[in-house]
């Protein structure tokens, strides 16, 4: 009996015990929470690409000088007079390569864009009068420009600016028969300026908006005779702009995502 009522009393203290122990145990130690991390996107690298869309030439023939006393020793006239306006328009299509690096938020690149294009238009002589008529047609173009852009992580916004290039075909046809009887081409340098807005929408893929604006200034152009070889038609003082509207594809290649805490 004497057994059984001490375990009983040494049961009751040891439950009487614990709560008091169990108050004597420090808190829990309290951990921060580990910063949130954001994948920046980087734009530097090289890339590749492809473009197409469309684009118009305001194409103006603003002084005319014509031969007269035959093919072999032509008598230039002067002066002319302007044979009219007209917007050449059609579709392009090319490529583009450059190279980008990025500071921050701004981004800095460099690129060469070649493009096939068929902007083509004519208008009748207003010197010459109907049927007389002059069609001219950009066949390609080139740009080679510098770009300074902001981005924010995937979407970047971009200026570019430089040199520009065009290959130019000229004609005076018949408008009643449609034959052709004098001709001129030329490769044209001027200025380009442009902007844009890109998106990635993978590490490596992005997708563009481009517009630019070609100066291409005026050119006295020698239009000479199909009819008879190298025998000189006019001289035409041709004046021209290029506006151009693209939309791009892009691959880049390489760049690190960069983690933002």
């Amino acid at each position: 009996m004497k057994k059984i009522l001490s375990a009983v009393i040494g049961l009751a203290a040891l439950s009487m015990a614990a709560p008091a122990s169990a108050a004597d145990l420090a808190a829990r130690p309290y951990t921060k929470a580990p910063a949130m991390v954001i994948a920046a996107y980087d734009w530097s690298g090289f890339y590749i690409g492809i473009n197409g869309g469309g684009g118009w030439s305001h194409k103006c023939w603003d002084r005319n000088s014509f031969t007269t006393g035959g093919n072999l020793v032509p008598v230039v006239q002067n002066p002319g007079g302007p044979e009219g306006c007209h917007d050449a328009t059609g579709g392009t299509v090319g490529g583009q390569v450059g190279y980008r690096w990025q500071s921050a938020a701004w981004v800095f690149g460099v690129e060469a864009q070649g493009n096939w294009a068929d902007f083509s238009a004519s208008n009748t002589s207003l010197f010459f009068g109907a049927p007389t008529a002059n069609r001219t047609k950009v066949e390609a173009f080139g740009l080679f420009t510098g770009q300074v852009g902001y981005s924010w992580n995937q979407f970047l916004l971009y200026i570019k600016g430089g040199a520009a290039v065009t290959s130019d075909k000229y004609h005076g046809f018949n408008s009643l028969t449609g034959v052709v009887f004098d001709s001129a081409s030329e490769t044209r340098w001027g200025g380009v300026v442009g902007i844009g807005g890109e998106y990635s929408f993978t590490r490596n893929l992005s997708i563009a908006l481009e517009y630019d604006h070609l100066f291409m200034g005026d050119r006295d152009i020698s239009l000479y005779s199909t009819t008879v070889p190298g025998a000189l038609s006019r001289v035409d003082r041709i004046r021209q702009d290029v506006d151009i509207v693209t939309a791009r594809l892009n691959y880049r290649f390489g760049g690190p995502v960069i983690a933002k805490y």
